[in-house]
């Protein structure tokens, strides 16, 4: 699907031979593999992200396999030297539109290089892969997660064109309770 072949861009260091294209079965190890990688990697950053179930990987390439087929739905790998070293999955979405006013968009699930290829540009090219893809499905944007502690992310989201929409956050179930007069005042409410 994409070849890079500049030296440098925007002071990454871009791989010479990285291939984007659509994933086939043969390719559902080596994603399910780089999924756990990135579970991994995510719960390192934050142990309130989960961590994978031991079966964890194999349930995630049942359902990758369920995606490569799917019109609403890309899988795209990354390859150097004929080696997958990172993946993409990306959904055409839309937000109840009984409810919401809103056209479809992409919803790019996950994304992940493996560590030794990173900076390397092939991030870049599978965002690329996949915004041609969202693109070709008549979309006029699409959005993605990015894990709060992920700093290494949020800067490459932020060099992909990215901005803030909205921010999800977390509480413990049994936090204290709420002073709501300290949190409500007038000052805070005008």
């Amino acid at each position: 699907m994409a070849g890079i072949g500049r030296d440098r861009m925007d002071g990454w260091v871009v791989a010479e031979a990285v291939v984007i294209r659509t994933a086939t079965p043969r390719d559902i190890d080596a994603v399910a593999g780089l999924w756990e990688q990135l579970v991994i990697y995510h719960h390192a950053l934050d142990t309130d992200l989960p961590q994978a179930t031991p079966r964890g990987a194999l349930y995630y390439g049942r359902r990758i396999i369920d995606r490569i087929d799917d019109p609403t739905a890309c899988v795209l790998v990354a390859e150097v030297d004929k080696q997958v070293v990172g993946y993409a999955l990306g959904f055409v979405v839309d937000l109840v539109p009984e409810m919401f006013d809103q056209t479809a968009s992409g919803f790019l699930a996950d994304i992940f290089v493996d560590e030794a290829h990173r900076r390397h540009g092939v991030g870049g090219a599978l965002v690329n892969g996949m915004t041609a893809w969202f693109n070709a499905q008549h979309l006029r944007h699409w959005e993605w997660h990015v894990a709060a502690r992920n700093l290494e992310a949020v800067a490459f989201w932020h060099a992909m064109g990215g901005r803030e929409v909205m921010m999800r956050m977390r509480a413990p179930v049994d936090a204290p309770p709420i002073d709501r007069q300290h949190i409500w005042t007038k000052e805070s409410t005008s």
